[in-house]
C-alpha cells in the first residue's frame, strides 16, 4: 500500500512537471473513457521508474477516472449546488477505501452521519466523522461548520471487532451497546475535565480534593493568567486522554480527544505555547494518530503540523537544545521527540514522492534510535535497584546508557521531585492560611481568592486590593441562584451600623448585599461616604424583589447526590489516565518506531536501487 501510495505521488509530479491533464485529450476522449495515448504515456514513466508498465498504467487509469470524477463533480455543483465528499473509511474495509458521497451542503451533520452510515453499512451511533481536521457537530448544517465542495471526510469507528463483519441481530445489538458506551466515556471525559481545570483556581484542601496544575519542565507549578488558564487545563486535559488511548492502540478513539486539546490550545497566546513543549508533542501525535489509522492522505496539512512541531521545539529547547541543557543538564530524554519528527517527516515524504528527503529523515530516526536503545539487561540491573523500567529507560538515555550514572541521576531526581512538591505543598498551605485569614476578616472565600491571585499570594497585598475595591467584598460563595434569596436583615444589625452614624435605609440595604455582615457592611458604608456604590445598590435592589422562599428550596436532594456521584465518577476516570510520572510523554520501548523505520527505509533502498539500475 505504501509502495502504492508512492507510485501515485511519483507520477503525480510528473505529470505535474510535463503539464499534462489527463481528464483532457488525448488521454480521455469525448465520452470520457481512456484515450490511446495513456499507454504510451505509461510506457514513457514506467522506463523512468524502472517499474511494471501495467502497474503504471493502473495507476495513471486510477489518477484519470478521479480527475474526471472531479471535473463532472465541479460542473454538477455548478449547476445543482451538490456537493461532492470524498469519505475515507476506516483501514479494517481493504479495499474502496475511498468513496465519493453526494449531498447538499445545508444539511445537518447528524444527517451527513446518517447517510454516511446508510451508504457504506455502519451503524449510525458507532462512527464519529473527522472533517478539516475537527469533529463534525451533529446539530450545526454543514455550512456552518466550514464544509465544502471536494473535501476530505475520515470515519471512525469507535470500537473495532472482528464481529464487525457478521450481520446477526446479536451482534449488532453488542455493537450498538459499544457504541453508547464509548459515547459516555467521551462525554464523561469532557466533563471530567471541566471539573478539574475549575478546580484548580477553586481548591480549597489541596490534600483532599483532586485537580489539575501546570507546572513547567523542572516540575515547579507555574502562573497562567485566569483567562487562558482553563483553556490550557483542558488542552493539556484533552491530550493525556488522547495519549492513553494512543498506549492502547485504540487510535480511533484518541483522535477525536487529540482534537480537542488541538483546539483549545489555540485558544493560547502564541507566547505561552512557545515556552512549553505540549503544543509540539500534540502536533507529533495526530499525525501519528492519522498515519497508524492508515488515513494520513487525510491530513492535508502533515506537513506544516510537523513543520510546526520542530519550531516550537526549536523556540521551547534553544537552538541546538542549548535552553534545555541549561535546565537539565542533558537532552537524551527529549530525542525520542525527534525520532518521532524525523520518522514521521520520512513517512510523509516517502508518500508524497520525494524519495531522497524521505531516506535523509529515515536515515537520521535510525542513528538516533540506535543511539537511543536501551539494553534490557541494563534496563533489568536498574529495576533490581528498586527502580521502574520506565525510570530505567529514561535515565539510560539522559545518561548515554551508563547504568551508574542513570542509577544516580534517578535517585537525584527523586530527590530533586521531592523537594519540590514538599515546596508546592507549603505554598498551598500558605495559600489556604491566608484564604482563612481574610475569611476571618468576613470577606467571602471568592473574593479572598481573588485578591490573592491578583497580588502573586501575598497577603498585606491582598488587603490592599481588597480596601481599594469593595466590589469585590460583596462577592459570595453560594449559587447565582441562592445569592439573591436572602431574608431580611435582621432588627438588631441594622441597629448597629445606625448607631455608628449610618443612614438606616442605606444600613438595611448594605446588609441585605453583605448577607448581614456588619464588618463588610460598615467598611462599605465608610469607604464611600455613607452610602452604597452604584454597583452595589443595583444588587441591593434585585435581591430585595426576589421572594425569599422558594418551592424548589428542599428539592432535589436525591438528584444533586446523583449529579455529584456521576461528577466523582467522570473525575476519577481522568485521573486514572494522568500518568504519575512527570516525563512519561518520552518514555517510550520504541518497539513500533524500529519496525516502521525498517520498513520505511526497504520502500526507499528499493527505489535508490531502481535508480542505480537506470
Amino acid at each position: 500500500m505504501a509502495q502504492k501510495k508512492y507510485l501515485q505521488s511519483k507520477l503525480t509530479q510528473f505529470l505535474r512537471e510535463d503539464k499534462i491533464q489527463l481528464w483532457k485529450p488525448p488521454y480521455t476522449d469525448e465520452n470520457k473513457e481512456v484515450g490511446l495515448a495513456l499507454k504510451d504515456l505509461a510506457k514513457k514513466y514506467s522506463d523512468k521508474l524502472e517499474c511494471c508498465e501495467n502497474e503504471v498504467e493502473e495507476i495513471m487509469e486510477e489518477i484519470r477516472c478521479k480527475a474526471v470524477e472531479r471535473g463532472t463533480g465541479n460542473e454538477h455543483y455548478k449547476t445543482t449546488g451538490i456537493a461532492t465528499i470524498e469519505v475515507f473509511l476506516p483501514a479494517r474495509l481493504k479495499k474502496d477505501r475511498k468513496n465519493l458521497l453526494e449531498t447538499h451542503l445545508h444539511i445537518t451533520g447528524r444527517e451527513l452521519r446518517s447517510k454516511i452510515a446508510e451508504t457504506f453499512g455502519f451503524q449510525e451511533n458507532y462512527i464519529k466523522i473527522v472533517i478539516n481536521k475537527k469533529q463534525l457537530q451533529l446539530g450545526e448544517t454543514l455550512k456552518e461548520q466550514g464544509v465544502t465542495h471536494n473535501v476530505k471526510a475520515m470515519v471512525l469507528e469507535l470500537k473495532q471487532s472482528e464481529e464487525d463483519v457478521r450481520k446477526n441481530v446479536q451482534v449488532e445489538e453488542e455493537k450498538r451497546n459499544e457504541a453508547k458506551l464509548e459515547e459516555k466515556r467521551i462525554q464523561r471525559t469532557k466533563r471530567g475535565l471541566e471539573i478539574l481545570a475549575e478546580r484548580a483556581e477553586m481548591v480549597v484542601d489541596p490534600e483532599a480534593t483532586p485537580y489539575l496544575d501546570i507546572a513547567n519542565q523542572t516540575g515547579r507549578s507555574i502562573r497562567i493568567p485566569p483567562s487562558e488558564r482553563k483553556a490550557l487545563m483542558l488542552a493539556m486535559g484533552y491530550h493525556e486522554k488522547g495519549r492513553a488511548f494512543l498506549k492502547r492502540k485504540e487510535y480511533g478513539i484518541a483522535l477525536p480527544c487529540l482534537l480537542d486539546a488541538d483546539k483549545y490550545f489555540c485558544e493560547c497566546c502564541t507566547e505561552l505555547l512557545d515556552t512549553v513543549d505540549n503544543y509540539a508533542v500534540l502536533q507529533l501525535d495526530i499525525v501519528w494518530c492519522y498515519f497508524r489509522l492508515g488515513q494520513l492522505e487525510c491530513l492535508d496539512d502533515a506537513e506544516k503540523k510537523l513543520k510546526l512541531a520542530q519550531e516550537c521545539f526549536r523556540k521551547c529547547y534553544g537552538e541546538n537544545h542549548q535552553r534545555l541543557l541549561h535546565i537539565k543538564g542533558n537532552c537524551g530524554k527529549e530525542k525520542v521527540l525527534f525520532l518521532r519528527l524525523y520518522l514521521l517527516q520520512g513517512i510523509r515524504n516517502y508518500h508524497s514522492g520525494n524519495g531522497e528527503e524521505a531516506y535523509e529523515y529515515l536515515n537520521k530516526a535510525r542513528q538516533l534510535f540506535k543511539e537511543l536503545y536501551t539494553d534490557p539487561s541494563k534496563v533489568h540491573n536498574l529495576m533490581q535497584l528498586g527502580f521502574s523500567a520506565q525510570e530505567a529507560r529514561l535515565g539510560l538515555r539522559a545518561c548515554d546508557g551508563n547504568v551508574d550514572h542513570a542509577a544516580v541521576h534517578i535517585a537525584n531526581r527523586r530527590e530533586e521531585l521531592d523537594q519540590i512538591k514538599k515546596e508546592e505543598r507549603e505554598k498551598k498551605k500558605r495559600r489556604l492560611e491566608n484564604i482563612n485569614h481574610l475569611k476571618g476578616m468576613g470577606y467571602s472565600m471568592r473574593a479572598a481568592r481573588q485578591a490573592l491571585h491578583q497580588a502573586a499570594g501575598n497577603l498585606e497585598e491582598a488587603l490592599k486590593i481588597l480596601l481599594h475595591n469593595p466590589q469585590l467584598w460583596w462577592l459570595n460563595d453560594s449559587a447565582p441562584e441562592s445569592n439573591n434569596r436572602q431574608q431580611s436583615p435582621s432588627q438588631e444589625k441594622i441597629d448597629q451600623l445606625v448607631y455608628m452614624g449610618f443612614d438606616a435605609v442605606a444600613a438595611k440595604a448594605a446588609l441585605r448585599v453583605f448577607r448581614d455582615n456588619v464588618q463588610l457592611a460598615a467598611q462599605t458604608l465608610v469607604h464611600n461616604g455613607g452610602r452604597l456604590p452604584p454597583d452595589l445598590q443595583l444588587s441591593a435592589e434585585d435581591s430585595s424583589s426576589t421572594p425569599s422562599t422558594s418551592p424548589s428550596d428542599s428539592a432535589g436532594t436525591s438528584s444533586a447526590s446523583t449529579d455529584e456521584d456521576m461528577e466523582t465518577e467522570a473525575v476519577n476516570e481522568i485521573l486514572e489516565d494522568i500518568p504519575e510520572h512527570e516525563e512519561d510523554y518520552l518514555d517510550s520501548t520504541l518497539e513500533d518506531e524500529e519496525i516502521i523505520i525498517a520498513e520505511y527505509l526497504s520502500y526507499v533502498e528499493n527505489i535508490k536501487l531502481a535508480a542505480k539500475k537506470n
